[in-house]
């Protein structure tokens, strides 16, 4: 084992997808799915959905390896007001190797960073991905 953790950068494509991804227009929930490319030690653009609901989302997630969510949700709140948050999701599912485990959780504070996100939550099997799920993790933030 190395004693320092490689944090992996961010793809500068990326960087620059997920710049014009905070600012569009549309108000369909929206997706960019990255990944970590380990020979390169670089967070990479994986793949990008429109109008695409949080099951959806759920079953393009690979279920045994971890993943980077960007999502832009259509959240309608108790007061009927409408809002579009950008989510960051951090799916670590149980059973993942280690040594990817670590990768993942090493780059994903420079990434929330990177993409100037504040909404950050984190699942450990994609079953947890339900529009459920993420209507109650958003009703803490008013």
């Amino acid at each position: 084992m190395s004693d320092s953790l490689v944090v992996c950068e961010v793809d500068p494509e990326l960087k620059e997808k997920l710049r014009k991804f905070r600012f569009r227009k549309e108000t369909d929930n929206a997706a960019i799915i990255m990944k970590v490319d380990k020979d390169r030690q670089m967070v990479v653009l994986e793949e990008e959905f429109q109008n695409i609901s949080p099951e959806e989302l759920k079953l393009e997630l690979p279920e045994r390896q971890p993943r980077f969510v960007v999502y832009s949700y259509k959240y309608v709140h108790a007061d009927g007001r409408v809002s579009y948050p950008l989510c960051f999701i951090f799916s670590s599912p149980v059973g993942c190797k280690p040594e990817q485990q670590m990768m993942y959780a090493g780059s994903k504070n420079r990434l929330v960073q990177t993409a100037e996100l504040t909404k950050v939550f984190e699942i450990r099997t994609t079953d947890d991905l339900t529009e459920a799920w993420l209507q109650e993790k958003l009703s803490f933030f008013r």
